[in-house]
């Protein structure tokens, strides 16, 4: 059920950001896809105000498959905090969204909920960080076992609490 993150070239990574998150966005873009990533970049594409809603959706809409030629992949949104889209992320069926704060959370975030979406924050994650965490979240794989249960809750309640088109 999850991706295999460590084989860079097999794993599609969709990105967006709001103003917020468009100088980190472009780093960590420029970063992943020095090492063979294949990254698609939903926008925004300049320091112009823009609202993260939007950038997150997109994101979830291809990771999701929901977009052309999206699915079997992951995101990463960056806006100024990560907060807001993951709160946005989080609305949308399928989607696992979790906010980067640091190397244990952000691990624990793939071996046991495998999350799909990372949230990251331009105004208070450093760049260095900020790569050193995502390269740890790709390079993750899902854990399985006894996670797997309580994965096939989440999507029970998914099923339940929210339009599944």
């Amino acid at each position: 059920m999850g991706e295999n993150m460590t084989d860079t070239r097999s794993i599609k990574i969709y990105m967006g950001a709001d103003h917020g998150g468009f100088e980190m966005k472009n780093q960590i873009k420029a970063h992943l896809e020095s090492q063979g990533y294949d990254v698609s970049d939903f926008g925004t594409h300049s320091k112009e105000a823009v609202d993260f809603p939007d950038y997150a959706y997109l994101v979830t809409q291809a990771v999701t498959g929901n977009r052309a030629g999206g699915g079997h992949g992951v995101g990463i949104v960056i806006d100024s905090i990560g907060q807001g889209s993951a709160v946005v992320a989080n609305k949308v069926p399928g989607i696992r969204a979790v906010v980067a704060m640091d190397a244990f959370s952000v691990k624990s975030s793939r071996e046991h909920t495998n999350a799909n979406v990372l949230c990251l924050g331009g105004a208070w994650l450093g760049m260095g960080l900020a790569k050193d965490l995502v390269d740890l979240w790709l390079k993750t794989p899902y854990a399985g076992g006894r996670h797997q249960r309580r994965l096939d809750k989440i999507t029970q309640i998914e099923a339940q609490t929210m339009k599944v088109d």
